[in-house]
């Protein structure tokens, strides 16, 4: 995920603190990871240098000057671009877990034990984001949904790669 254009992106709704925008990107984004304040303003800075985002305003308190970012028409432009896009898919072409496998079977270890243990932990994961996704909102829905259908697909290739072991042993043992 760009941090830098998300918080672009929460500026469009108009200007803001740091403070401000890490609590509206932890509410909406940042459940399982939120952004801690150095990255906030680390990220403005940049930003800020870029000619993405404008200082709107400093009110000086008990503490530091508290700046307030607004976005410039070079960062809505940027955003609108981001957006526009395409997310490069992931294939996984150069899987942990397939090296796990291979190596589990150049050294003789037993890689169904392997595959057994992975399949454990995803689906403790999948039932930990069930229960996460009958109590959440929309968008917490939405997210677990993502989640579960990837570990569904890796559920599948373990399912798959446990079915022919023998095979892959044969393969990469010659």
């Amino acid at each position: 995920m760009s941090i830098g254009h998300t918080l672009l992106g929460l500026l469009e709704s108009g200007p803001r603190h740091g403070y401000d925008l890490k609590r509206a990107f932890d509410e909406r984004f940042g459940h399982d990871r939120p952004l801690h304040y150095g990255q906030v303003y680390a990220t403005m800075s940049r930003l800020l240098k870029n000619g993405l985002v404008e200082v709107d305003g400093v009110e000086q308190g008990g503490g530091p000057d508290r700046k307030r970012y607004a976005i410039t028409d070079a960062g809505v432009t940027d955003v609108g671009q981001w957006l526009a896009q395409p997310e490069k898919p992931e294939p996984y072409l150069q899987s942990t877990l397939y090296t796990k496998v291979v190596l589990a079977l150049l050294t003789g270890r037993d890689a169904a034990d392997l595959l057994d243990g992975q399949r454990s932990e995803h689906l403790r994961l999948m039932r930990e984001l069930t229960r996460r996704k009958r109590g959440g909102d929309l968008a917490d829905q939405l997210i677990c949904d993502h989640a579960l259908f990837h570990l569904e697909a890796d559920l599948r290739w373990l399912e798959l790669t446990a079915a022919r072991l023998d095979q892959l042993a044969s393969a990469v043992r010659t």
